[in-house]
């Protein structure tokens, strides 16, 4: 079995990475990676689906031990992402889904460099206001406010190894789930399909003329 991908998937607020995020975790080939934080639990979360909940000093030995692939505070709690998790599911063949800032993900990359990085947008800034008004959730300030943030994070999209429009949902799912083919193509993930194509000869690849 082939080791599987880690697929990083950011964007601006509004521009729909929980709605593909959800419609990726329909098929059996994707595993969600589940962050750590030690912040309560709210009604409803289970440990281990939206987050493992941990207390401060846990957190902090996972730190020490370098157990995360990034890590950072928000509004005074810690929110990481165990390496291990990762590591575990990847060993399964699966493709792990991280929905991740800009941030989190250029840390990510250092730790991680064959992980394929997505960046995701809707087809225009107005659009991406529009979309953000529309939910509802946030004042005509906070709309701004994000977008601005969007701008900046723009300025990293040449890390990013792709970049996807979200106009229709399809589309952008169909172009997602291409990419994840092409990537498992790659020679650095093809290793089981190398060995079973070469068999016993498979030495004869590192033998000079």
């Amino acid at each position: 079995m082939d080791e599987g991908l880690l697929l990083i998937l950011s964007g601006p607020s509004g521009s729909g990475k929980g709605t593909i995020i959800r419609n990726l975790m329909n098929a059996d080939e994707f595993a969600l990676s589940v962050s750590m934080t030690t912040r309560a639990p709210r009604p409803g979360e289970t440990e281990g689906v939206e987050y493992l909940f941990r207390s401060q000093d846990e957190f902090l030995k996972t730190i020490d031990n370098d157990g995360f692939l990034e890590y950072a505070t928000f509004s005074g709690n810690y929110y990481g992402t165990p390496t291990s998790y990762v590591d575990e599911k990847m060993a399964q063949g699966k493709t792990v889904l991280l929905e991740i800032d800009v941030m989190g993900a250029l840390q990510v990359k250092k730790k991680k460099p064959d992980a394929v990085l997505i960046f995701l947008v809707p087809p225009t800034f107005e659009i991406l206001r529009e979309r953000l008004l529309g939910r509802g959730t946030e004042s005509v300030e906070e709309v701004a406010r994000r977008n601005e943030i969007a701008w900046e994070e723009l300025r990293n999209l040449p890390e990013y190894d792709y970049l996807v429009i979200n106009d229709f949902l399809g589309q952008a799912l169909d172009e997602i789930c291409t990419i994840i083919r092409a990537e498992k193509l790659r020679i650095a993930h093809a290793g089981c399909k190398i060995k079973r194509f070469y068999g016993n000869n498979l030495e004869k690849l590192n033998q000079k003329d």
